[in-house]
């Protein structure tokens, strides 16, 4: 596990399925046949090796006669499933009412289709396992709930010109990413802008970040670079990525021009 809240929740899911399955009078492989799952699951479950889905909890329970004990553990383990950064991050997202990201390698994470962050995960190096690959696409596609919370945020993309061009997966799963960016666009809290490769004048070369504004009129920054992802707090450091932030979408196409220019790039990849 990355950090010690998640082991901790996952150590406590264990210890109870655990004390569940004994108190019932069963072996690791006869609880793994009951629910479906094989003898090396329940060991990892129990051991706080692997995360149980939502599927196991609640046949456990059912099995265990728990009584729903082990079943309402779901929503802790489901956020355990997140990296540490993410649960953080999504905190956040979840006070902001205003966001806002610029990106320059890739689609922003709150954009992209499973097949696309996927392709992103595998291409790490050193190489994630397949469980780690989907608990990280798993992630990425819960920060999407930010889309449809009461009342709306204020939510702004600027995308580089290469993001769109760049076949993250293939192009088949380019061309469905094209088409998701397309179907977002829709949304009217939402504005998507494309910086286009030949723009001379341009305020975002220092690199990608984002933008976080809250009711209390506090403004943070985020960035990522290779292994290290960080919050900035200090008004002022926040203060001129807002400036650049807002010279960065008065550079780039407005969103109707930008929506035009991916409906041309989707055209090229067909």
């Amino acid at each position: 596990m990355e950090d010690e809240e998640a082991a901790a929740v996952l150590r406590t899911v264990g210890r109870q399925i655990k004390m569940w399955r004994e108190a019932a009078g069963l072996k690791q492989a006869e609880l793994g046949s009951a629910i479906g799952y094989g003898e090396e699951m329940v060991s990892s479950v129990e051991r706080a090796r692997r995360i149980p889905k939502p599927d196991f909890l609640d046949k456990a329970d059912e099995v265990l006669g728990a009584g729903g004990k082990i079943a309402a553990m779901k929503e802790d383990v489901e956020r355990a499933r997140y990296p540490k950064k993410v649960r953080d991050l999504a905190k956040l997202e979840d006070e902001a009412l205003e966001l806002g990201a610029y990106d320059t390698h890739q689609i922003n994470g709150m954009l992209q289709t499973p097949e696309y962050a996927r392709a992103l995960y595998a291409m790490q190096s050193p190489a994630y396992t397949e469980d780690e690959i989907e608990r990280h696409v798993a992630a990425r596609m819960a920060r999407k709930s930010v889309f449809d919370r009461v009342p709306c945020p204020l939510i702004t993309f600027v995308q580089e010109e290469s993001t769109l061009r760049r076949p993250v997966g293939g192009k088949m799963v380019l061309h469905h990413q094209l088409e998701h960016l397309l179907e977002v666009a829709k949304l009217r809290h939402v504005s998507i802008q494309v910086m286009p490769t030949d723009r001379e004048d341009h305020a975002g070369m220092a690199g990608p970040f984002r933008l976080l504004k809250f009711q209390d009129g506090k403004t943070l920054g985020h960035f990522e670079a290779q292994l290290h992802s960080r919050v900035i707090s200090e008004p002022r450091d926040a203060q001129i990525l807002d400036m650049r932030y807002g010279m960065i979408r008065a550079q780039a196409l407005s969103p109707r021009e930008s929506l035009a220019f991916i409906e041309k790039v989707l055209g090229d990849e067909t």
